[in-house]
């Protein structure tokens, strides 16, 4: 059972990154960047926000420099897109939908590691929530962009982050943790963010 878990985790990890990095090489596509570009964004956007976790967390060297495949999987995203990229016209899109899995597993595995750690639940919100929101942030400021979290016409994006990351701490508190666990807060995350994005919700903000 236990090897079953430890694959699960592993494979949600593998998703988020190659999510994020395929929405990173998308954005650097859509910047008319050349591959070199596209790696450093890809890259940046897969495996920012985690490192960032496991420095403030300090666990270092960050998990992101001791497997290897993640960081080959977003050289294997750049290729992908490189090659064979959508039209121009759907990159937002597609870019927006793989950004927003990206966002929902990051988000959920990053918090109940921080409470696995030891960190209190609203460290842990808080944790998760960069993590899920910090490769992003990173590669609209690398990209020229207002990043996603703090622009008004990009709809929610910290609001389910930080409604994923609470919800498992709160089942934590009842004693609820494992994959079940992190795989439902992220698709919660993702369909709230992909519904904000259709039906145009937005987050409070004053007149």
């Amino acid at each position: 059972m236990c090897h079953v878990t430890a694959a699960v985790e592993t494979a949600l990890n593998l998703i988020g990154i190659f999510a994020f990095a395929l929405s990173g090489a998308l954005m650097a596509v859509q910047k008319r960047m050349d591959i070199v570009g596209m790696a450093v964004l890809a890259g940046i956007t897969a495996l920012g926000g985690g490192v960032i976790r496991d420095v403030l967390m300090g666990d270092v060297p960050p998990a992101a420099l001791r497997n290897t495949w993640w960081l080959l999987l977003p050289l294997v995203a750049t290729v992908l897109v490189f090659f064979f990229h959508p039209v121009v016209a759907r990159l937002r899109r597609a870019m927006l939908v793989f950004d927003a899995i990206g966002l929902g597993v990051f988000c959920a595995s990053a918090t109940a590691k921080a409470l696995a750690f030891g960190m209190s639940p609203v460290a842990s919100v808080l944790l998760g929530t960069v993590t899920g929101v910090g490769g992003g942030m990173l590669r609209d400021v690398l990209a020229g962009e207002i990043p996603s979290i703090l622009r008004r016409d990009t709809k929610q994006y910290a609001v389910p982050a930080v409604a994923g990351c609470i919800l498992v701490v709160l089942l934590d508190a009842v004693h609820q943790q494992g994959v079940w666990v992190q795989a439902l807060a992220a698709v919660g995350i993702c369909t709230w963010r992909l519904l904000a994005l259709w039906r145009r919700w937005g987050a409070p903000a004053p007149r």
